[in-house]
């Protein structure tokens, strides 16, 4: 069993340093607002520290799930920043969907202090993490990969080293971009059965067993025909994700048509009050 710190206890944070005291490794978490650190040390076995430093003492790994690119910085860098605690041989594992620059920025900033550092973003959203089973998509050396791989298992049904620091968060662009499609093709394909006056579950029933089906279609049509739209992932974090994958496609010269006009139409929901619904919540501009 491992010595672990576990920074950043949103939706899906909470739930993976769970994961890990259950499998009965000892942790000790860290967030921005305290009152959610103690809430967790309600629940589970651990300790909560006041910074990210004090965190880190003396742990073998570091994982973190924040919210964006500075959210990442704030907690690795500066002097109560986990980098400044952390002891060179440790491993950082960066569970935040963030750009491929600022964790190369980081990476570096690591190995100079002699830290691993492995960038390993999740796909499942908060049931996935509930459940412990993420879609985890990996960069970094082999040798530390191979390191936390043991410990990433504790939330993740699949996990799988993609390449070196960046291509991990590479991959979760892949995979933003591909259900950014998947989610608006079955939100108009909803809008337009109840619209023809078609029952939706037996839709559903004969249409997902062919080629239109989808984790999506699965998981999503009964909330997305009934107008609820408070599972997982939000409309805001999706966004952010997709500025991502928008950016980097000009940087590559990779054209991403659909993914920026799906981003456009994640803006509308926005501007009717649905930046905390999940990304589902496609079919409610399409009710108008």
């Amino acid at each position: 069993m491992a010595q672990v710190a576990f920074l950043g206890l949103g939706v899906m944070g909470f739930p993976m340093a769970g994961h890990l005291a259950a499998k009965g490794h000892e942790v000790t978490v860290y967030n921005r607002t305290a009152a959610r650190a103690l809430d967790w040390t309600g629940r589970h076995p651990g300790r909560h520290a006041a910074t990210p430093r004090e965190a880190v003492q003396g742990a073998r790994f570091v994982m973190a799930c924040v919210g964006n690119d500075d959210d990442l910085r704030a907690v690795c860098l500066g002097p109560d920043g986990a980098f400044a605690g952390m002891a060179p041989g440790a491993i950082f594992v960066d569970h935040t969907t963030v750009s491929a620059e600022v964790t190369r920025e980081l990476a570096a900033a690591a190995r100079e202090l002699g830290i691993g550092f492995v960038d390993a973003p999740v796909s499942g959203g908060q049931a996935g993490a509930e459940n412990g089973q993420l879609s985890v998509m990996c960069g970094g050396a082999q040798a530390d990969y191979d390191a936390a791989e043991p410990l990433i298992a504790a939330y993740a049904r699949i996990c799988r080293r993609m390449g070196d620091s960046g291509a991990g968060q590479l991959a979760k662009m892949c995979n933003q971009i591909a259900i950014a499609g998947l989610v608006q093709g079955l939100a108009e394909s909803l809008n337009f059965a109840q619209r023809a006056g078609l029952s939706i579950p037996e839709l559903v029933e004969v249409i997902s067993q062919g080629a239109a089906g989808s984790w999506q279609m699965q998981n999503r049509h009964a909330t997305m025909a009934e107008g609820r739209y408070d599972f997982g992932f939000a409309v805001d974090w999706m966004r952010k994700d997709l500025g991502i994958c928008l950016k980097t496609g000009d940087e590559i010269g990779a054209s991403l048509p659909v993914t920026a006009l799906v981003d456009q139409f994640y803006k509308e929901v926005q501007l009717m009050g649905g930046g905390r619904w999940d990304t589902s919540s496609l079919l409610a501009r399409l009710k108008g």
